[in-house]
């Protein structure tokens, strides 16, 4: 599995742990589940490039909360892209927090990212999994559909903060679809189609603040 040589641009320094946690994907990852074997050669494109988009709508020094982290998308290539922030990996399931646990340990990025056996769920949720500190920002990647994420993610946004979710190209006619779910919880959201590096197809992302802020 090649490094493309855009992975150089979007991770400067920290493109030895980048390659790093790449070769974990396409090796640990695949015998524990949490990639298909055909994802292999689409490792650094399809996943570890594309989650460092999330970073253009987040403010310098935030603290951020990846929910459903999986197998640490978007989140880690945040962190390694980004080592000004702090991130929460929040996972549910015990095998996949094990296996973020052990990456986070690998790449030696334990002062700066964290993980957090839990989830996120509405307000009033009494499951004792349900993960109730605040940040600046909360993020996904294909985790739900719009009106679901805000119910698990707005209890988990601070005062003035953002939800930035990765989605696919229909991501204009989720937000349409959702406006009566977005206005009853008194949300704006923002579709932003970013490029991370030459050549790549747009990610987009769909950027939500509470209305007002």
């Amino acid at each position: 599995m090649g490094v493309p040589e855009a992975a150089a641009g979007v991770f400067g320094e920290e493109l030895p742990r980048a390659v790093a946690y790449a070769d974990l994907l396409a090796t640990r990852g695949v015998e524990w589940g949490l990639i298909g074997p055909r994802e292999v050669d689409r490792v650094w494109d399809r996943h570890v490039l594309n989650s460092v988009a999330v970073g253009v709508a987040i403010e310098p020094g935030a603290s951020v909360v990846d929910v459903g982290s999986g197998a640490g998308l978007p989140g880690i290539p945040l962190a390694l892209a980004r080592p000004d922030l702090r991130v929460t990996l929040l996972e549910p399931l015990l095998r996949r927090a094990t296996f973020l646990t052990e990456v986070v340990d690998e790449l030696g990025l334990g002062d700066r990212v964290f993980v957090v056996r839990g989830r996120a769920a509405p307000a009033g949720d009494k499951d004792p999994l349900s993960h109730r500190t605040t940040y600046d920002v909360v993020t996904s990647r294909a985790v739900a559909p719009l009106p679901r994420l805000l119910a698990w993610c707005l209890p988990l946004l601070a005062d003035g903060g953002a939800i930035v979710a990765l989605k696919g190209s229909s991501a204009r006619e989720e937000v349409r679809d959702a406006a009566r779910d977005l206005r009853r919880q008194g949300v704006e959201a923002e579709v932003r189609p970013v490029v991370t590096h030459e050549g790549a197809e747009p990610t987009m992302l769909i950027v939500c603040r509470r209305s007002g802020r």
